[in-house]
């Protein structure tokens, strides 16, 4: 009958473990259940390598929100792309949105980059001001190449 009850217990502090795990996931993920605490706006990218949903979405460094949706645009052959913002920050309306990396062997991030217009950007506004991902590889090449055709 020890060993029953031995089992339970181990069982029950393995399970409230897993939960803690995945509510602690989800967070991290800006998967939270309230959708009133971000508002959503729009951006279309040439190349958006190395961003997928979920990525970050940053502000001077400073995670303000993830990117929630990426469609491919059958007329325009661009990535459509939704970002979920955290509500109370107001981005001006003349800002722009870039695809930038972390490093040289870091991954891709979504910054904004403020502009100094009074006037922000509403739920559902579309940024203009776009620059896609830079591939590291065609810039190697472009180097390579550059350097041996003196």
């Amino acid at each position: 009958m020890a060993e029953n009850t031995t089992e339970v217990i181990v069982g029950g502090v393995v399970l409230a473990g897993a939960l803690a795990f995945g509510i602690y996931a989800a967070q991290i993920a800006g998967l939270s259940g309230g959708g009133s605490d971000a508002y959503s706006l729009n951006a279309s990218f040439r190349s958006l390598e190395g961003v997928s949903v979920g990525t970050d979405v940053r502000l001077a460094g400073v995670k303000v929100g993830t990117v929630t949706d990426i469609a491919l645009n059958q007329e325009t052959f661009r990535a459509d792309t939704t970002v979920n913002v955290k509500q109370g920050i107001e981005i001006p309306d003349d800002s722009a949105i870039v695809i930038a990396s972390e490093g040289l062997l870091g991954g891709n991030f979504v910054e904004i980059v403020p502009g100094g217009s009074p006037f922000s950007f509403a739920a559902g506004d579309e940024i203009t001001d776009t620059q896609g991902a830079v591939s590291l590889i065609s810039l190697l090449l472009k180097f390579v190449s550059g350097g041996s055709g003196e």
